[in-house]
């Protein structure tokens, strides 16, 4: 939706933020706390990403933004609604894909989109279902039953349910899983002209490199809690470091933890090569001679070695403390 259209439709003087988590929490009867105080804010027109490792609590997140887990403490606002007071409102203003796959398998693609529609108090525009039938690679099976799709199929469906009632919002989670590298890179370009025409896209995903060229913000959370949240220039340019890499003869598996000599810059291998950090914002700088210098003193002359900057990955994995020797 073009964002003169989002002005006339929800006002001009509104937020402009899109979306705004504000102390999110969510506590279970056994006590586990799957969210603590998270907040964030994703501007409209954005393509933002949500990221975090397995566990970090972006489903819960997004569940609670769907309305299959409650809260415990917190709000939302979709542009500058409230979610939980205003739920039915924010409903038809948001597409949620989610993880699970699930259709009556008796409807074709074509009813599915025709019942979603109503399900939101819209009349069925058939030339936009079809445009997105079409665009999702799905218009020569628009008449087969949904149990006759393959995965990659009925993830698609998924896409094309979450946007047939134009949403000025659309949550994306996982949506590629299983789908093959062509096609995702289609569905993405289709993604990149709907954000270009206004639509702002909340997307998790853990293709990093993916969100790395898709996105323009992004939040991190980890355990529950928000460890990050910028905009994707922002994060890589205060976060990001480089680092010096070193190929030995011997596969590299393993550091030993108490490596001394190369503590201080903070030592991991990756694709069997020893890393050294060289420098960060948060540390103090040092040199490609003095790392160099400490791994020749440790290990001997490496086979090659270069020098490389971080990029969202590095940064990920050092954030969510994944940067270990192993």
């Amino acid at each position: 939706m073009a964002p003169f259209l989002v002005d006339l439709l929800y006002g001009s003087g509104m937020t402009d933020y899109a979306l705004n988590v504000n102390n999110l929490c969510k506590a279970y009867h056994n006590g586990k706390e799957a969210l603590t105080n998270v907040s964030l804010s994703v501007p409209r027109g954005s393509f933002f990403a949500l990221l975090g490792p397995n566990g970090a609590g972006k489903s819960t997140l997004i569940n609670i933004m769907a309305d299959t887990v409650v809260p415990t403490s917190g709000s939302i606002e979709l542009l500058g609604h409230d979610m939980f007071t205003e739920r039915l409102w924010c409903k038809r203003n948001m597409g949620v894909v989610p993880q699970e796959v699930a259709f009556d398998p008796f409807f074709t693609p074509k009813e599915v989109l025709r019942m979603i529609c109503g399900l939101y108090g819209q009349k069925p525009d058939m030339k936009w279902i079809e445009e997105l039938l079409e665009r999702l690679e799905l218009a020569e099976h628009a008449n087969k039953n949904t149990r006759q799709l393959s995965g990659g199929m009925r993830r698609r469906l998924l896409i094309a349910q979450a946007l047939v009632h134009r949403p000025p919002l659309v949550v994306l989670d996982e949506p590629t899983a299983g789908v093959d590298v062509e096609l995702r890179k289609r569905l993405w370009d289709y993604m990149r002209e709907l954000n270009q025409k206004g639509t702002t896209i909340l997307l998790t995903t853990h293709y990093l490199e993916e969100a790395e060229e898709l996105c323009d913000h992004v939040a991190i959370i980890d355990q529950g809690k928000t460890i990050a949240s910028s905009s994707m220039d922002e994060l890589l340019h205060n976060v990001a470091g480089s680092y010096l890499w070193l190929r030995y003869e011997d596969d590299w598996c393993l550091l030993p933890e108490d490596e001394e000599v190369l503590a201080t810059f903070f030592p991991r291998i990756d694709d069997g090569r020893l890393c050294l950090t060289l420098n960060r914002k948060d540390l103090k700088e040092s040199t490609f001679h003095e790392a160099y210098d400490a791994a020749q003193k440790r290990f001997g002359a490496p086979l090659d070695a270069g020098v490389c900057q971080e990029d969202l990955e590095d940064v990920f994995l050092r954030l969510t403390q994944k940067e270990v020797f192993s």
